[in-house]
């Protein structure tokens, strides 16, 4: 586990000048969060990259505009939806690790 953490963290610390806005990027930047940035947004989209595929990071980037979404994905029965939120604690978590001030 840590060995993964270690690469993912040098593969966001070698891509930081070559990142390009995504979903993620795009949603945190407009979000109202007061500790939003374009640093932190540019981090956690790289990250996002990283462990979510492209249409993961545009149902993810929902979450940002509707909290009551998250909820309904998480409490949901669905097998597609349980499998989305594994991956998306994994991004979720693995941000935090990275992105932290």
């Amino acid at each position: 586990m840590l060995n993964r953490l270690m690469i993912a963290a040098t593969a966001v610390i070698l891509t930081t000048p070559l990142a390009v806005a995504g979903p993620i990027d795009s949603a945190c930047i407009k979000s109202d969060r007061r500790a939003r940035s374009s640093q932190l947004c540019g981090c956690i989209q790289q990250v996002a990259d990283m462990t979510l595929s492209r249409s993961d990071q545009r149902r993810a980037a929902r979450f940002f505009r509707d909290a009551e979404e998250a909820q309904a994905v998480r409490m949901s029965k669905s097998n597609a939806d349980n499998a989305f939120w594994s991956r998306y604690k994994n991004f979720a978590a693995t941000a935090e690790a990275y992105c932290a001030r």
